[in-house]
Order: structure tokens, then sequence, then C-alpha cells
């Protein structure tokens, strides 16, 4: 017995088993450690038993790898973005509210801009206020209220020389400026008083309107003049105030020239509402009026208006061709052409004092038309013709306008270029 509690009291030596136990017990908590160096890559398993921990890695891999894959098409989601069109919306709503004002504000001056229609006498004064501003301005550097002298008056003659006036009319300005003057005060508008008087006085003797005599159907008007002169749109305005006045126009487009011309006249034509003769281009303008006659006669139009091609008047060809015509008309009707007007542009200056001689004594020129006054400070171009030719002046244009061609008024236009008031 003794020896059994000896045994019991005495320290055992683990046998085999006990040693592969105690090994197990000691080894055991070596292997914690593992598990716990995973937990200690996140913070989130500490507090989970080891056996979680190796299960929520394993889930949280899993979204982890595939959460890259949809943040690439999160790109494509920037068109969506399409915030553009929002903005788009409200640039839309603009331009209708400013779109109901436009419109409603449009309707009242629509009525107002006919209202404000200028006078002749406006049109005609605007029209020649490069002529007026260019005399008035040398008037007024010369006649400062100071005595009269003759320094003065060459000066003043220089003035009107360059405006065009002429020579002869300038002498006669000068010294209407100087009688009874000399050693006076004298002031510009004294001067442009006397400068008006002295012009009325030229001009009044050629205003004269074209006559047409209701015996001779049709009155056959040709009208003539150089490249560029304005006669094709002259002959328009005309036919309008012909047709205005309850006669019968029928148009020829004599310059068989220039297509842009026949086509020119055609649609004149349709807006008159005048018959248009008419050949192709580069038909013989000779044969084109014997035509024109014959049909203005057969129709019963009371008026006749021929254009012809504009043409130098020292190219001795085309005045030759010029002559032809006439002689043509003359085949169909003795007396025809009944009138010769001769367009005259305004800005080509002493020019046209040469196309006034050649004109007339190649196609008998009768009557005179000036155009494109508002467009020259050389208006004075007219006076000097008028007191050279005696020729009578039917109409004046000052502008592009169907009513910016006027019968010529002498009074009008002495005042006008003069820059006085009406």
């Amino acid at each position: 017995m003794a020896s059994d509690e000896s045994d019991r009291t005495k320290p055992q030596k683990p046998g085999f088993f006990g040693r592969l136990f105690g090994r197990g017990e000691t080894a055991a908590p070596a292997p914690e450690p593992k598990p716990e160096e995973k937990p200690d890559d996140k913070a989130e398993p500490e507090a989970v038993p080891p056996t979680q921990p190796e299960v929520v890695p394993q889930q949280e891999l899993a979204p982890v790898a595939e959460a890259p894959a949809p943040v690439e098409p999160e790109p494509v989601a920037e068109p969506e973005p399409v915030a553009e069109p929002e903005p788009a919306a409200p640039q839309v709503a603009e331009p209708i509210q400013a779109a109901a004002p436009a419109t409603a504000e449009p309707a009242p001056p629509e009525p107002a801009a006919p209202a404000p229609k200028l006078s002749w006498w406006d049109r005609l004064r605007s029209g020649l206020s490069r002529s007026s501003a260019s005399i008035g301005q040398g008037i007024a550097d010369v006649f400062t209220k100071r005595k009269l002298d003759a320094g003065m008056l060459d000066e003043l003659e220089d003035i009107l020389i360059q405006a065009d006036l002429g020579v002869a009319m300038a002498t006669r300005i000068r010294n209407a400026v100087g009688q009874g003057r000399f050693d006076r005060d004298i002031d510009p508008a004294e001067v442009k008083q006397v400068l008006a008087r002295e012009i009325e006085a030229v001009l009044t003797p050629v205003a004269k309107p074209i006559a047409i005599d209701a015996t001779k159907k049709p009155f056959v008007i040709l009208v003539v003049g150089v490249n560029g002169s304005g006669k094709t749109t002259t002959i328009g305005k005309l036919a309008t105030n012909f047709v205005r006045d309850g006669r019968k126009v029928v148009l020829a487009a004599g310059d068989t020239f220039r297509a842009a011309a026949i086509e020119q006249l055609q649609i004149w034509g349709s807006r008159v509402g005048a018959h248009v003769v008419a050949r192709p281009q580069g038909a013989d303008a000779a044969g084109l009026a014997y035509d024109a006659i014959r049909e203005a006669r057969e129709s019963g139009a009371d008026v006749l208006l021929m254009d012809t091609a504009g043409r130098l008047q020292n190219r001795k060809e085309l005045m030759a061709e010029l002559e032809k015509v006439v002689r043509v008309m003359k085949k169909v009707d003795a007396d025809a052409p009944h009138a010769v007007l001769l367009v005259l542009d305004a800005t080509v200056g002493q020019n046209a004092m040469s196309q006034v001689e050649i004109f007339g004594r190649v196609a008998g020129v009768t009557g005179l038309v000036m155009t494109k006054l508002d467009g020259t400070a050389r208006g004075g171009i007219l006076v000097a013709i008028a007191e050279k030719f005696a020729l009578p002046v039917h109409f004046i244009g000052v502008g592009e306008g169907a009513d910016d061609l006027e019968p010529f008024a002498a009074r009008d236009f002495a005042r006008a270029i003069a820059g006085l008031e009406a």
C-alpha cells in the first residue's frame, strides 16, 4: 500500500501519451499566432473567432476582386452628364422670350416707316449735299465778314470752277457778288443768296418737262448715253411715270450687247405692265428698232421708249451704229425719233460737256436727263451745260428709287446747290 501511495505522491513521469498530449497542448498555442497574423492584416477580424476570419476574408476578397470590374464601366457613365441638354432647355426658352417682344416691337415701326417719307425737296437737298457742302465751305472760308476786295472775288471764282460750274458761270457770279459791294462788309449768307439767284437765272429757260405729242402714236423716245450713265434704269423710271399718267407704254431692249440690260428692261416692263420688244443678245439694234415701232403702232401704244447700248462718244464706229439706228427708225416713221434723251452721269464732271456736244451732233439730242447727282460734289456741271448748250433739262435723279427721278425745277436746284432753304 505504501508503495502504491508513494507511487501516487511521487511525480509520475509522463508516459508516451502524456508526452504526446503535452506536446499537443504546447503546440496548440503555437498555431494560434498563425491565425492571429491574418487578423493583424485587417482590424475587423480581431473580435471575430479564428474560424470566422478565415471565411470573412474570403467573402471580402471576392467583392474586392469584382469591384474593379464595375469601376471601369463607371467612366462610361460620364456621357450620362447629359446635363448639356439641361442648359439647352433654358437656351430654347430664352429665344422664345426674346422672340415674343421682337415680333411685338417690329409691328409698330412698320407703319411708322412709310410715314417719314421725304419730300422731293428733302431728297433733292440731301442728294446735292456734297456739292452744296463743297461750295458752302469754300465761301465760308473766304468771306468772314470783312471788307470785300479783288482777292476775295478771285478765291470765289476758283471755288466755283472747282465745283464744275464752268468758267463762264463762275465769272458771271463773281461779277454779281462784286457789283456795288467793294470795300463793304459781306458775309457768306449774302454770297449764297447771290449764287442761288444767278444759277436760277441760267437754269430757268432750260427747265422744261418733256412734251408728249398725242397726235404721234407711238411717240418714240430714243435714250442714248455712255456706258454706266443709267440709261436702262432711267427708262424704267420714265415708264413708271408715263403709266401712272394713264399712257400705254412699250419698251424696246435696244442694248443688244448686254444680256443683263435686256433682262433688266424686261423686269421693269413686268413691274409697270409694259410690253417689251426684245431679241437675243447680239441681234442687230437697228432691226430691233424697226420692229419695235411697228409693234408699238399695231398695239396702239402711246409711247415707245427705246434703250440703246452704252457707247463712248470718242468711238467713231459705235457712234456710226447709233446713226444707223436713227436712219432705220425714220424708214418706219419719218419723224421718228420724236425725242432723243441724253442721260448724263453727274459724277463724270467736265467730260459731260463733250458728251452733249458729240451725241447732239450724231443723234440729234433734244433734251437731257442728269443722274447720280447724289454721288458727287460736282453737281455744278449741270449749270455749266445749261449755260453753254441751252438744251432742255427734263429730269434729274438723286437716287436709285423709282421716285428719285423728278421733273427738273430751276429754283429748287439753285437753292439746294447753294445750301439755302426752299
